[in-house]
């Protein structure tokens, strides 16, 4: 070999002997060396807007499951003294630690509990097996290590040695309970003090809440079948996000009327939507009782501005909006065509986009073709307002979850 090739191919193995150590300097600098600190996850960001969502170690607080409390049961005002209360929930999400909210929210006197457990496991509240709930107020436990499993009933029970009353309770559950006292072992579909059971997950984007009335609560359908349509959806979204269910019978976007709701969905959205550990959309599929409840609401645009300012209340805390059209109910006992109307100029807003960011169309899923202003027969519990199993999947099953997942996405400003 000629002497310059033979300096020319030393130099060249010296120059790549040299790139090739640079380079495995710097990759061990990216592995292991000094670096900016990561910008916070869309889920640390999304507890950072929600205080119930902590983040914390082994990821942050997600809802498996919420209800929301509706009113003082009649007939306790002393309470369940000496009684066990045994409420059976249904998860949407699973996780390995486990806290629960218990709500005293009606009850004129302090609510003592001195032995509360999940699934068998003790649960203590800052520290102590008792605690005291004041009236009007609630309380979160302490984490508990429990294995909670997605899409499953899941046992929370407390004693209340004492009465306290009248108890906060979430009537016609479409699940059954249990009430524990020296004459035996009661059943019951009331859910009585606890309201939220949260789990701390690493892989859940979030929590979807669920804002409506009775076709939300699930009335109609079968009980202990979990076929409300916020438990079809939690199965499709398969673990992607915890679905929290704020429904109740009767409620109304704006004042109570007749139904059994005493607060309306405008005066309960702090406590049963923005403080939902996790919450990062909410579904609102809510009007039809302003409609056709005494008293009527009369004009669709009230309806409407109802609907924008719980919306904008939302968007205030960072959670995005997507809303459902109103349902026929022609041949339930209230229907008229001056409160048809009404729904129809309802859902013509919302179609064009003008309410929420997003909709989803529950009026086209569950009318009958050949008779718009009614529910298909296949779907009706039989009231004409209500749905059963079948119709309540139809409505789950028809959310976008593309929707879900764009709304649960980091944005912009989190990337």
């Amino acid at each position: 070999m000629p002497r310059r090739q033979g300096y020319a191919l030393l130099i060249a193995l010296v120059a790549g002997t040299a790139m090739l150590a640079a380079a495995v300097a710097f990759s061990t600098t990216l592995l292991s060396g000094p670096r900016s600190a990561p910008r916070p996850s869309a889920e640390t960001q999304a507890a950072a807007r929600n205080p119930a969502a902590p983040a914390a170690s082994g990821g942050a607080w997600v809802a498996t499951w919420t209800t929301a409390p509706v009113r003082a049961e009649p007939g306790t005002e002393n309470g369940f003294p000496g009684s066990t209360i045994r409420n059976v929930v249904h998860t949407s999400i699973g996780g390995e630690v486990a806290r629960i909210t218990l709500s005293n929210l009606f009850g004129t006197t302090p609510l003592v509990v001195d032995q509360a457990t999940v699934n068998t496991r003790p649960v203590t509240f800052k520290g102590a097996a008792t605690v005291t709930v004041a009236a009007g107020g609630r309380v979160v436990s302490d984490p508990v290590a429990v294995p909670v499993a997605p899409d499953s009933d899941l046992q929370v029970g407390f004693r209340t040695p004492q009465g306290g009353g009248p108890v906060t309770y979430h009537p016609n559950s479409h699940q059954t309970s249990y009430l524990i006292d020296g004459r035996g072992t009661f059943t019951t579909t009331n859910w009585r003090y606890l309201t939220a059971v949260d789990v701390r997950s690493e892989r859940t984007h979030g929590a979807v809440v669920a804002l409506g009335d009775s076709l939300t609560a699930g009335s109609g359908s079968t009980t202990d079948a979990n076929t409300r349509w916020p438990d079809v959806l939690a199965d499709r979204l398969r673990g992607r996000y915890g679905v929290a269910n704020a429904g109740i019978a009767g409620n109304r976007i704006a004042g109570t009327g007749l139904g059994s709701a005493s607060q309306s969905a405008t005066d309960r959205f702090d406590r049963d939507v923005l403080s939902v550990a996790g919450a990062r959309t909410v579904v609102i599929a809510l009007g039809i009782n302003d409609v056709q409840q005494s008293p009527q609401e009369t004009d669709a645009q009230r309806i409407v501005d109802g609907l924008r300012a719980l919306t904008d209340r939302a968007h205030a805390r960072g959670l995005t909006v997507i809303g459902a059209t109103l349902t026929p109910f022609e041949g339930y006992r209230s229907w008229t065509p001056q409160r048809n109307a009404v729904r129809l100029a309802v859902n013509e807003q919302i179609r064009a986009g003008a309410v929420f960011d997003a909709y989803v169309d529950f009026d086209a899923v569950v009318r009958d073709p050949a008779a718009p202003n009614r529910v298909l027969p296949a779907y009706d519990s039989g009231d004409h307002l209500h749905f059963n199993d079948d119709g309540y999947r139809a409505l789950g099953d028809h959310v976008d979850l593309k929707l879900l997942d764009r709304a649960g996405a980091p944005r912009t400003d989190e990337l």
